[in-house]
């Protein structure tokens, strides 16, 4: 009788996902909600991504602008800084671009000069503050 009922158990719940992915109704995200928290965003993005956070330079971030994205329009920024690698040399000016889908970062990717060679920059010093340890501060 056990061995019947395993069986059972599976096939209910293989059932109930199925009627879940069934649904008629679909929840779109609007992909051009205005990125409320970009600043916080691209401040965890790098502390996350650059091998020594510590001590940027140069810190610029534009704001966030509607951008042609193939053929659709997304929310846009672009960073500008001067990081240390893992033997902390600076590495000279980097500039790139975030996008934002749903109001959230997406990707932050290098950028072009076309992409961001226009960008109306302003100070970014949270960015150059970035202390990941409690001994920095």
């Amino acid at each position: 009788m056990r061995k019947s009922a395993t069986p059972l158990c599976l096939m209910a719940v293989f059932a109930a996902a199925l009627a879940a992915c069934s649904s008629d109704k679909v929840v779109l995200e609007n992909p051009n909600i205005f990125p409320s928290d970009f600043r916080k965003e691209v401040l965890s993005t790098l502390q996350n991504f650059l091998s020594d956070p510590t001590k940027i330079r140069d810190a610029y971030l534009s704001d966030p602008v509607l951008t042609p994205v193939d053929k659709d329009q997304r929310y846009s920024i672009c960073v500008r800084y001067n990081a240390r690698n893992n033997l902390h040399q600076y590495l000279g000016s980097t500039d790139r671009i975030g996008y934002f889908f749903g109001g959230h970062l997406n990707q932050l990717v290098l950028a072009t000069k076309e992409q961001c060679g226009n960008a109306a920059y302003k100070p970014f010093p949270e960015l150059e503050q970035i202390c990941p340890a409690k001994s920095c501060k």
